[in-house]
């Protein structure tokens, strides 16, 4: 595991806020709502970005959204991650040459995700010919997957307004985040694999937001073979998801799901009368 010195001047921000909401008859309620704030993200002192972010696990975060704008790319050369939330900032200081920055953010492309996620400089061009590792999954797997992350969404059960991903194996979750969007949400799980060193390719991603070209891009970078979403998929998250040989099943929920891409891959052991 790569550990860098975390360094935090206050506590992170809450969750959630109570506040009060009238319903359709008039009558007061009193209701959770998702906090949002900004946190500008600064390489080596110099700003990249503002995101938009819940802030529950902000290391990770921007460290998941330097690496996979290619901004860095030796975890060994991560000295520090300090993060203040009076002035909404983290800075990361790296001993890595970052000199392309300037070059990279000339090249932004604003995406589709929440909030206006961005791929920057050259992403695509260093995955032109790359190929996630190829597995085999069941139909039993992902009514696993999807039974065990009823469990986790603690943030939307209580305010909604925010996306969830995880990294899964099998029937167990290892890791799960909510975020305002779902880009940091999967910045966040892509730092801590990238940090604690853990390969994709054992593993299922699942996202509750739409599998567009961004959130397909993310999960090749991580090297993981399945990706799995409540929601839908893009015409660009299709053919990137063929070009990267990603499974890719959608529309998931309780025992249905759609498989875009993958299906050859996919081992149907479950029969419909064994779904009751």
């Amino acid at each position: 595991m790569v550990k860098p010195n975390i360094i935090r001047t206050s506590e992170n921000p809450l969750q959630t806020l109570e506040v009060e909401v009238f319903d359709e008859y008039g009558e007061k309620l009193t209701k959770q709502i998702a906090c949002e704030r900004p946190l500008t993200v600064m390489l080596n002192w110099k700003e990249v970005v503002t995101l938009m972010t819940l802030g529950s696990r902000p290391e990770s975060l921007v460290i998941g959204y330097l690496k996979n704008q290619s901004f860095i790319s030796d975890p060994q050369a991560l000295e520090s991650v300090i993060i203040d939330w009076e002035t909404n900032t983290a800075a990361v200081i790296t001993s890595e040459d970052t000199q392309q920055v300037e070059t990279a953010l000339k090249k932004k492309t604003v995406t589709s995700g929440c909030g206006q996620g961005t791929m920057y400089g050259n992403v695509m061009k260093q995955l032109e010919d790359y190929q996630v590792p190829q597995i085999k999954i069941k139909q039993s797997e992902i009514y696993s997957a999807l039974e065990a992350l009823t469990h986790y969404n603690d943030t939307y059960k209580k305010a909604g307004a925010v996306h969830g991903c995880a990294v899964c194996k099998a029937n167990e979750v290892l890791s799960f985040v909510e975020d305002v969007g779902r880009h940091n949400a999967v910045d966040t799980l892509a730092g801590e694999m990238w940090l604690n060193q853990q390969s994709g390719e054992d593993k299922i991603f699942y996202t509750t937001g739409r599998l567009t070209s961004e959130m397909v891009i993310k999960v090749a970078q991580m090297g993981i073979p399945v990706l799995l979403s409540r929601s839908g998929v893009t015409q660009m998250g299709l053919d990137l998801a063929h070009k990267f040989g990603i499974t890719t099943i959608a529309r998931a929920k309780g025992l249905r799901f759609q498989v875009f891409t993958g299906a050859e891959k996919m081992e149907f052991d479950v029969k419909g009368s064994d779904q009751t």
